[in-house]
């Protein structure tokens, strides 16, 4: 089935895609939770004038998102404080929050901890770490830091 997306849906696509996904799926649960509504040929009319419409606005949000990443570039040494044993190893985990915290104030920058995904597993242990914030549709940027023991 053809559905559009109303709003960004983790795994699938983005606002305003048209995409496939099996029927079952879209009539239990995207379209009961308003997450997406049927590609009938009318709908894909309008969503492309508005598409259409939307173009040049869109330009300037992707230029403002490539300065973003460039920002985030710029930060080197972003370290993250939390309780640890004596081995190494850390009294619960690092999360995307802390991250986030992390980041504003050691750098002034606000960024939503929805958008920073930790590469690999939980962080249980003391050391150095990547993560990638996705800033916009297909703009990333990765950013290196470090856990250390207080």
């Amino acid at each position: 089935m053809e559905i559009i997306l109303k709003q960004d849906v983790t795994n699938l696509g983005y606002k305003d895609e048209i995409v496939k996904v099996k029927d079952g799926y879209a009539n239990n649960y995207l379209i009961p939770q308003g997450y997406a509504m049927i590609a009938t040929s009318s709908a894909k009319k309008i969503l492309a004038e508005n598409l259409r419409q939307r173009a040049f606005k869109e330009e300037k949000v992707r230029q403002d998102a490539e300065a973003q990443v460039e920002k985030i570039k710029s930060i080197v040494g972003l370290r993250i404080g939390t309780k640890a044993s004596e081995s190494g190893k850390i009294f619960g985990s690092v999360n995307t929050i802390q991250i986030a915290d992390a980041i504003k104030s050691q750098f002034d920058m606000e960024i939503d901890r929805k958008k920073i995904t930790i590469k690999g597993d939980t962080i249980k242990e003391l050391g150095n770490y990547n993560a990638v914030i996705s800033i916009y549709k297909d703009i990333k940027a990765e950013i290196g830091f470090e856990v250390f023991a207080e």
